[in-house]
């Protein structure tokens, strides 16, 4: 199954850890087994060995002896090389053979990934990403090799904190012509999309570099949809998992600023068209980016109730992975982790603790591994049809502040089904939340999360939302527009991609109690 699962396929890696659970001998077996398939069927194959709290100046005697292995199962049909190199630059496939790599980034043009103790990494059969992390990690663009590239970002916070001019001096020194494409607006437009899919078409770049929040990322994902194929429509490419094959004429850089949407490893993207007011998901594993770099230096310049909102998103993520009817053994560990780690620094991270907003920036793409895999629910269906619902009463509900007060509500409908209920129950565990039945825990779990949306001063409902996205006695979206709105905002809702993996399928009636739920804050007893 692994060798046919891409004809482009250029090498498969090997991760392991200094922690290795598997017996070394059981370990070469697999390997070599694997391997030798792999090999006939034409990937070249890289060791990449990882340890987590010290770098290598050599491979060990366990990487060496693998390789060793590989080579002699094989007949010596590749050759075992070592790179001292601090990152791991393509070389001809002839010149690379097996190879054993020192790291502190995911390297290579990887289709399949065996990750050890201390790695995590995407799984699908199309995960084109490597990751590039840790302080820094943004110089990683001097390793580039291109000619032309578009640098997407937003409003100015890259530029003033010179997060922007490093970035295009590091491209510049790789020998590339830079050109901007600046002023990308929170919740993108159609309309932006197409203009800088113009500016790309005129420009013609071979890297597309998406810069900041998740806006600018995901604004960028679609201009390269359109740049790639200028005759394709915006409702084309809201086609799931209908999009043609990219990277014929760019490849895709993602550099996140904020910690929550993890669009740089997702194959997703969120875009607004203002005339319906409704968000639309694009969703094709085509737009998850060649390179993510998560550097933490980035999400330090977060104002606090970006913090917020980015965190509880990333939250939301994490649960809606663990319980989507798309889970597995690969995403639930990193699900799992991610709403652990998140527990643990989230609110710390809002009230200023630097190491803790360091580390939600991991949280939060572990988060999205999780999630490009295993997908996501109604929370995020029901967050993309408000969203902009009502922005002619002067603004949006936010993204991550709409997932925070609707998670509690739709946790609550969902936990009527069996299945969804045992996996909240395992998140109350995992969490160290208590409870004795499964009811308990699950009523434990909607309650932690409520006193995290207390802390991070997120409302509790839409009517308490106001305008500035604090709590409020009275919010921005008047009683009666809401439920003129509330028939066509669940229909729109029930059709979004993000519904066929929630746990419990609602009808439109089930749907339009479960908004006015999220609207008054009343209990979902149904």
């Amino acid at each position: 199954q692994m060798a046919k699962v891409s004809e482009s396929a250029k090498k498969v890696a090997v991760l392991r850890s200094a922690n290795m659970s598997l017996g070394i001998n059981l370990l070469m077996k697999l390997v070599k087994d694997a391997a030798a398939t792999l090999a006939d069927a034409g990937f070249d194959i890289e060791i990449v060995e990882k340890h987590h709290n010290r770098k290598l100046d050599a491979p060990s005697g366990t990487a060496l002896a693998l390789a060793d292995s590989i080579n002699e199962a094989m007949e010596d049909r590749y050759h075992y090389t070592y790179d001292r190199s601090t990152r791991h630059e393509k070389r001809d496939p002839k010149e690379i053979g097996i190879s054993a790599v020192r790291g502190g980034s995911i390297v290579g043009e990887h289709d399949v990934i065996f990750a050890g103790q201390d790695e995590v990494v995407t799984i699908s059969h199309t995960a084109y990403s490597r990751a590039i992390f840790g302080k820094g990690a943004l110089e990683a663009l001097k390793t580039f090799k291109g000619k032309k590239a578009m640098i997407c970002v937003g409003g100015g916070s890259m530029k003033r904190f010179g997060f922007l001019d490093r970035a295009e001096q590091y491209l510049k020194e790789a020998g590339m012509e830079v050109q901007l494409f600046e002023g990308i607006e929170p919740d993108p437009s159609v309309e932006t999309v197409m203009k800088g899919a113009k500016a790309m078409m005129e420009f013609e770049p071979d890297w597309i570099i998406a810069m900041g929040g998740g806006s600018p990322i995901d604004a960028a994902k679609a201009m390269w949809i359109k740049y790639e194929y200028p005759d394709i429509t915006f409702e084309d490419m809201c086609k799931v998992f209908g999009i043609p094959a990219l990277r014929n004429k760019a490849h895709f850089c993602a550099i996140s600023s904020t910690s929550g949407t993890a669009t740089e490893v997702t194959a997703f993207s969120i875009i607004t068209d203002y005339e319906k007011g409704i968000k639309y998901p694009i969703a094709d594993f085509e737009i998850t980016p060649d390179v993510a770099i998560v550097d933490p230096d980035l999400a330090e310049t977060m104002p606090q109730k970006l913090v917020a909102h980015t965190g509880m998103d990333a939250m939301t993520h994490a649960i809606e992975a663990y319980v989507s009817t798309a889970n597995c053994d690969f995403t639930d560990p990193l699900a799992l982790h991610a709403i652990k780690m998140i527990q643990n620094d989230l609110v710390d991270s809002y009230n200023g603790d630097m190491a803790k907003r360091d580390s939600m920036h991991n949280a939060q793409c572990l988060a999205g591994m999780a999630f490009s895999n295993a997908l996501l629910g109604i929370v995020h269906s029901m967050a993309h049809k408000t969203g902009a619902a009502f922005a002619d009463y002067g603004a949006h509900i936010i993204h991550g502040a709409a997932n925070a007060m609707y998670l509690p509500k739709v946790i609550a409908f969902n936990a009527k089904d069996e299945t969804a209920k045992k996996r909240y129950g395992d998140i109350a565990d995992f969490m160290g939340l208590g409870g004795d039945s499964l009811d308990e825990k699950v009523a434990l779990l909607i309650a932690y999360l409520r006193r995290m949306n207390d802390d991070l001063k997120i409302p509790h409902c839409i009517k308490n939302y106001g305008a500035d996205s604090y709590p409020t006695e009275q919010g921005f979206v008047p009683e009666e527009v809401f439920l003129e709105r509330l028939p066509e905002i669940a229909a729109n809702a029930i059709l979004d991609a993000c519904t066929g993996s929630n746990p419990r399928q609602p009808s439109q009636k089930e749907m339009e109690k479960l908004l006015k739920c999220c609207y008054y804050d009343t209990e979902v007893d149904f």
